[in-house]
């Protein structure tokens, strides 16, 4: 605001004795600025723009970007995206403080998904380290940079279950299950958001997309959700009330329309839920253009009808629809939208500005030195660094081949993902520069000279950019002949395949999860020759790899694991890290299988039977190729000795122990499900209720306790009432959601 008006407004906050605890002092100064805002101020504030007039250059003089300009000018904005630089912030919000009549600053928000410049690996991989510290730090480390370039705001976490792995953004969430997804997204809200939302080094962090995005019909991005109750209540909504609990500022509305409805305008989602029984104290942003894409949908007219329909269903900010600030100001003066929801909108949006500390200093996030010193910095590569050997998956170790010998002679690395220095970083990296990741082939460097490396066919036909899908080789064997003849030379092949880095995430999604390109033809290729072949996977979603599990010794899923990707490759391979990863989503023997997950609800039919009339594919297995959880290690735990103590009904107690019976040190996983025998509602076959972290070294043991309460032992009836139900329960205790220890209990 301008210094007269914070004069103004000071004095009288003093002349009115507010004292108090902070939450008290903003709202007392958001009442009197709603006093004095107009309604076309007010409607400005629920209005976001994409990035479109250089600041720091001279003012756009026609077109769109005039009228935006304009908008700018006269307080119409309350937010800005995709701008980026402690610089360019700075102009624009000068522009806007001193040139607006209320001079309120705007937010900068930014996708900061696994990092700025600095990546982390995409949060897919990073679920598989199954780590909230590591996960937490990572966020940390990301809400440091993106803060250190002017952004007060990022759109994530995702908080999407998805069952689906033909769905590109199933890089961007936790996975399938509900309680990791949680206990994750948790996480990350609070490495976001640190322990005061003030500071200069933390943003505003947004669970999203509310709600269902991630269950689109046949895994196609945008596509319709037709869910029931039980699974919008049981697996959806949970992450997202858990990061409301945890103090999320903002929420994003979704693409999807759920029961016939477009999220964007579901009062059912964000006024009865979000806002009235979880009492949600920030605001909730659109999706993109998700408002103006009701239109699409059937469900509005014009982006006049979206507008009424967006604000009186709780959508407070509008991303890039251009309905509220063309239409809203006009549908409250008809009697369309009651002013109460507006005030109730920019009541939200200001609260946030007051929490960042945008009020008392809008440059607080416009520091160029800051930002000269904290990109690309030394402890963030650290910090990814962990975080990307601890997101590494083990899939297979016939015989104990991995880890390489240091010494190892004669080794091939085929497959141009092995040079890559781009692809690792996943995609989600828009602050980020090409090149900058380590390669496999220079983190490899760094243990050994003796290998050979031979790019074999190209996997990517032309440039790839951003925005743009990677057009894959198909046709051109070229560099086959010189791979085959590197591999049959060599005692160790190390193939490094899977998916290019713009090949998962939004828009990206595939109907089959083979490797792409000749990439399988490669494999098989290569193997003709050499049989002795560590696969490693940089993919950004489960994979069928059937034929890679049935023939070769070693596979390694290394995911995209962003700027130190060679580097924690390598240490795997040469055993200097020992795996320890789990996976966040089920693997598939073929794409017929999905959905697949660990979860689902019994049948009437289970089987197996001798007879055709049970559940069952007639040409391939119910079981994954890979289950959820699964990851094994360079050594071996054994569990032994569960203990189920009811006595207590609201602490029911598990214990086990573990055991390293291996030769080297490692970290296990150790998981719990239960499940309920009996219940009004049917529930799955096992649910993930506990999981705990720990290292153990060669012959330690460990005394692992799990305590279920009722949140843990209760679900969400149809109606979605929390419910906990006497009766019998299974508990299962292992090192995945497959096998363990078998205990049972009965709730009284």
């Amino acid at each position: 605001m301008k210094n007269h008006q914070l004069k103004l407004l000071s004095g009288f906050l003093l002349l009115l004795g507010i004292h108090g605890n902070l939450f008290a002092q903003y709202e007392a100064k958001i009442d009197s600025l709603l006093r004095i805002m107009t309604l076309e101020e007010k409607v400005g504030q629920m209005n976001q723009y994409n990035g479109f007039w250089e600041a720091t250059g001279t003012s756009p003089s026609s077109g769109d970007a005039k009228v935006k300009y304009e908008h700018l000018k006269k307080g119409r904005v309350g937010a800005m995206l995709n701008v980026r630089g402690a610089e360019n912030v700075r102009a624009l919000q000068e522009f806007v403080v001193k040139e607006s009549r209320l001079g309120i600053p705007l937010i900068f928000g930014l996708d900061v998904i696994h990092g700025h410049k600095t990546l982390a690996p995409i949060p897919l991989a990073e679920a598989a380290s199954w780590d909230l510290k590591a996960i937490e730090q990572s966020a940390r480390m990301s809400a440091i940079e993106s803060s250190a370039v002017g952004i007060n705001w990022t759109f994530a976490p995702m908080v999407d279950i998805t069952r689906d792995a033909r769905w590109g953004r199933v890089m961007e969430g936790a996975g399938e299950d509900t309680y990791l997804g949680a206990k994750i997204g948790v996480a990350r809200v609070r490495g976001f958001q640190g322990e005061d939302l003030s500071a200069p080094n933390t943003i505003a962090a947004t669970a999203k997309h509310f709600a269902g995005y991630g269950f689109a019909e046949a895994g196609r991005d945008y596509n319709t959700v037709d869910i029931g109750t039980s699974t919008l209540y049981n697996i959806i909504l949970p992450p997202f009330k858990a990061a409301v609990e945890n103090n999320v500022r903002t929420v994003m509305n979704s693409f999807n329309v759920i029961n016939g409805i477009p999220s964007t305008a579901n009062a059912f989602l964000q006024r009865d839920i979000l806002k009235g029984e979880w009492g949600f104290d920030g605001f909730v942003v659109s999706d993109w253009g998700s408002g103006a894409e009701m239109i699409d949908h059937g469900f509005a007219r014009d982006t006049v009808d979206v507008a009424v329909l967006a604000a009186n269903a709780g959508s407070d900010m509008d991303m890039e629809s251009y309905a509220y600030v063309r239409h809203l100001k006009r549908m409250v003066e008809e009697g369309k939208v009651d002013i109460a929801y507006v005030d109730d909108a920019v009541r939200r949006i200001l609260r946030v500005k007051y929490e960042l500390g945008l009020m008392d200093d809008p440059y607080r996030y416009c520091d160029p030195e800051r930002e000269k010193e904290l990109l690309y910095h030394p402890d963030h590569m650290a910090t990814v660094l962990d975080v990307a050997k601890k997101s590494i998956v083990l899939l297979k170790n016939e015989k104990g081949f991995l880890p390489l010998e240091k010494h190892q002679k004669k080794i091939a690395v085929i497959g141009p993902l092995a040079a890559d220095k781009t692809s690792p970083l996943g995609n989600w990296r828009i602050g980020s520069d090409d090149g900058t990741a380590v390669s496999v082939l220079e983190g490899l460097s760094k243990y050994t000279e003796n290998y050979t490396y031979s790019k074999g066919p190209d996997f990517v036909v032309g440039p790839i950019e951003f925005a743009l899908e990677a057009k894959i080789n198909e046709t051109d064997t070229t560099g086959f002949a010189e791979a085959i003849r590197v591999a049959g030379a060599s005692e160790v092949v190390i193939m490094v395949l899977g998916e290019h880095g713009i090949q998962s995430g939004e828009g990206r999604s595939r109907a089959r999860l083979d490797l792409p390109g000749l990439q399988q033809e490669l494999l098989e290729a290569v193997y003709a020759v050499n049989p002795n072949i560590v696969l490693v996977l940089m993919n950004g979603r489960p994979l069928a790899i059937t034929w890679a599990d049935e023939h070769l010794p070693a596979i390694v899923e290394a995911w995209h694991l962003g700027s130190q990707s060679g580097n924690a490759i390598a240490a795997v391979l040469f055993g200097d890290y020992n795996p320890s990863g789990k996976l966040p989503m089920t693997f598939p023997r073929s794409v017929g299988q999905v959905p697949i997950y660990y979860n689902p609800y019994n049948t009437g039919r289970p089987g197996p039977k001798d007879e055709v009339f049970w559940s069952h594919y007639t040409d391939e297995s119910n079981k994954p190729l890979y289950p959820f959880g699964y990851g094994l290690s360079y050594t071996h735990f054994e569990y032994s000795g569960i203990h189920v103590d009811a006595s207590n009904p609201k602490a029911v107690k598990v214990q086990v122990t573990v055991k390293n019976t291996g030769k080297v040190a490692g970290e296990e996983v150790a998981q719990l499900y239960i499940r309920d025998r009996v219940a009004s509602v049917v529930r799955p076959v096992k649910e993930l209720k506990g999981f705990e972290k720990f290292a153990l070294a060669p012959g330690e043991s460990k005394t692992v306790e799990f305590v279920l309460t009722d949140a843990e032992l209760g679900f969400y009836d149809n109606s979605g009432k929390f419910v906990v139900e006497p009766g019998e329960f299974d508990v299962m205790v292992g090192g995945s959601s497959e096998g363990g220890l078998v205990g049972k209990f009965e709730l009284q």
